[in-house]
């Protein structure tokens, strides 16, 4: 961003006795944050919408890095010098480690951290391409990638699996056979606490729906691959037929869009094992798909339906 203006030629003499009024914002003025939002809402719209775009698992991905409490997956690497596990969140929220070699040397990056910059593929790639070369025993605090960090495309292979293993704690921080720190053992303690039991509802075609339970209602929450906008009227079309939910027991609440992608969300009765919503995943999907197909403007009802799914959407970036 080239930022301020070019100086002028002329020299700009200052009467004796007057102040010279500088051009900058005032510390914590209103002018400073309505400045300092622009560079952001710019810094934004240059990132690509769909960071984790062209991965096998970029719906699981966006998951794992937004609202998924505890699970990892193996990534597969373009480099063979060592196996990197991909976390939704590592102690203290950094950005990897490397466990000490007599504890196996595993290498971690994690997608939920605390310090991020606005491309969450730069982030990551970045964190691979350390996690490939450091030595046991170190960590990460936060990626800073420039232009020397190679795309994520490049240390991660697109079009493999990702496998995830959900977890039911954070116990897998702790290397096998690792001595336990009392901070540690506390922040393990810590994070336990607040975590909501979640699963990753297993049926054939369906990808990235986790399920959670949130104690008085259980939810759903579906990633979506295709196009936003798409997507939205599909779910208008088929909410205006009455057909937009799992079944008995659930629920539309509503969606959000992260990461260019859009979430259906549904509550849920929590008594039900998140197993049994496989077959109401199955039946929507196959609704959604018939109309995703339909090339035709909608109906004043859709149109109405849409409007109504319009005001409950949230947007997270």
């Amino acid at each position: 961003m080239s930022g301020g203006r070019a100086a002028r030629a002329h020299r700009i003499v200052v009467p004796v006795g007057r102040r010279q009024r500088h051009n900058e914002p005032k510390s914590g003025g209103n002018r400073q944050a309505k400045i300092a939002a622009r560079a952001a809402e710019r810094e934004e719209l240059s990132t690509e919408p769909r960071p984790f775009a062209g991965f096998a698992g970029e719906c699981d991905m966006v998951a794992m890095r937004e609202f998924v409490p505890s699970a990892t997956a193996r990534l597969t690497t373009t480099a063979e010098r060592r196996e990197i596990t991909l976390a939704t969140v590592l102690p203290g929220a950094i950005a990897g480690l490397v466990r000490d070699d007599e504890l196996g040397g595993e290498a971690m990056v994690g997608l939920q951290v605390q310090v991020h910059g606005p491309d969450p593929a730069a982030d990551l790639a970045y964190a691979v391409d350390w996690a490939s070369r450091a030595g046991g025993g170190e960590t990460l605090t936060s990626s800073h990638p420039d232009e020397s960090t190679p795309a994520l495309e490049d240390v991660v292979v697109a079009d493999a699996p990702l496998e995830i293993a959900v977890h039911g704690d954070f116990s897998w921080w702790l290397a096998e056979g690792a001595q336990v720190r009392p901070e540690i053992a506390q922040a393990i303690k810590n994070a336990n606490e607040v975590m909501m039991p979640s699963a990753r509802v297993a049926a054939d075609g369906i990808e990235a729906a986790w399920w959670v339970d949130a104690g008085e209602k259980a939810h759903v929450r579906w990633v979506r691959p295709e196009d936003e906008d798409a997507l939205f009227e599909a779910l208008a079309r088929v909410h205006s037929a009455g057909g937009l939910h799992l079944g008995d027991g659930s629920r539309f609440a509503g969606s959000f869009r992260t990461h260019g992608l859009l979430v259906p969300v549904f509550d849920l009765d929590p008594e039900m094992h998140h197993q049994e919503w496989a077959p109401g995943l199955l039946e929507l999907d196959a609704r959604l798909d018939e109309a995703l197909a339909k090339d035709g403007p909608l109906t004043s009802d859709e149109r109405a339906s849409r409007d109504g799914l319009r005001a409950r959407q949230v947007t997270l970036r």
